[in-house]
């Protein structure tokens, strides 16, 4: 793919939905399969693709001799829940350095897609392969440490990361737990759809507020009435009343994130529905309770400051710290969102690398 192509592609998106030639989710999934690549082995490096359970799985495995079990991190990858893949030219990369910089096994997952698949099937893909993963014939079979597995991923991918993690630790089937959780840019609540970021972010670049509730809203269900009522903050039930406690920016924002901004309660009851998953943490992380939160693992949580997302991860960091759970928090202040899906071919974005670097360096000084 060339530049111009990759980055005029929302808005030729937007445009062949308007005129009714193609939605938009399916046109950039059609430009990103353009980037997949194959499970290309080098000389530090073997790749291959295979599945855990049903779920497919590209393996990253270390060539060089080891003496003890090493490392290992999964990986999700983002994409608004609608499109991409661990074949994607970036998330290979990222997947193959990693690998490479932390001489651990990686495993980069893919999950079932929206619409053609709503939520819980992205979660259950999720949960499968990682409690696949962590059983100890399969830990053995890969020469993996059983105390060193962490999780990570990026915007969606984040989102999936941490509602396994906060699955996975208080699950009494899994044996191992895991000893960390990444959060790159993760978009964690879909409570309030006004939060500081929202209004300061609307017209992001890459992902724009609307953009946002389209791909979050096709991740619940087709229907146009969720992204209709989230425009306008009026999605949720009267019945999710209590968990807006966790979603409350006036409390979990720091002033400089706040601003000047006022807060305003959504409006509930409006909708002219009730959709019981927009109150579970299985997809909206950050709705968890902090009985729940208490048991996660050390937290890395990167966030951006001209990203719509950004209060979500901000506000995470709030919560798990008040539970007391060790977070360290990367703030970019010219970071976007997504920027680690441009740090290949042809844009090789700066920003990008500068994350990767970011995240790769506290793994290995954590895992």
């Amino acid at each position: 793919m060339r530049a111009a192509p990759v980055l005029a592609a929302p808005v030729s998106a937007l445009c062949l939905e308007n005129v009714g030639v193609m939605r938009y989710e399916e046109f950039i999934s059609m430009i990103i399969s353009l980037d997949y690549t194959q499970p290309l082995s080098d000389e530090h490096v073997t790749v291959t693709d295979t599945a855990f359970v049903n779920v497919p799985v590209r393996l990253y495995i270390p060539r060089r001799t080891s003496e003890a079990p090493r490392r290992a991190v999964i990986y999700f990858h983002g994409g608004g829940f609608c499109f991409g893949s661990f074949k994607q030219r970036a998330f290979d990369f990222l997947n193959r350095w990693t690998a490479n910089k932390l001489d651990a096994v990686v495993v980069g997952m893919d999950y079932r897609l929206a619409p053609q698949h709503h939520f819980p099937a992205q979660f259950e893909d999720g949960i499968t392969a990682v409690k696949y993963f962590l059983q100890d014939e399969i830990l053995r079979k890969y020469g993996v440490d059983p105390t060193r597995v962490a999780i990570s991923g990026d915007s969606s991918g984040g989102t999936l990361a941490a509602a396994v993690t906060q699955q996975v630790q208080i699950d009494p089937e899994v044996k191992h737990k895991l000893k960390l959780q990444a959060l790159l840019y993760p978009g964690l609540q879909v409570i309030d759809t006004s939060l500081p970021s929202h209004r300061d972010n609307e017209h992001g670049v890459v992902l724009t507020r609307d953009i946002a509730i389209k791909l979050v809203s096709l991740f619940f269900t087709k229907d146009e009435a969720l992204p209709q009522a989230m425009r306008k903050n009026q999605h949720m039930p009267v019945e999710s009343r209590h968990l807006f406690q966790f979603v409350n920016w006036s409390t979990l924002l720091p002033d400089k994130y706040r601003k000047d901004h006022e807060y305003t309660e959504p409006v509930l009851g409006k909708s002219a529905y009730s959709l019981p998953a927009l109150m579970d943490p299985r997809a909206l992380p950050l709705l968890a309770d902090d009985a729940r939160l208490q048991h996660l693992p050390r937290t890395y949580i990167l966030t951006c400051q001209y990203d719509v997302l950004r209060d979500d991860g901000i506000m995470y960091v709030s919560r798990l710290q008040n539970v007391g759970v060790p977070v360290s928090h990367d703030h970019v202040e010219d970071g976007i969102h997504g920027a680690l899906s441009y740090m290949t071919s042809p844009l090789y974005l700066q920003l990008g690398l500068r994350i990767k670097d970011m995240y790769v360096s506290w793994m290995d000084k954590n895992l």
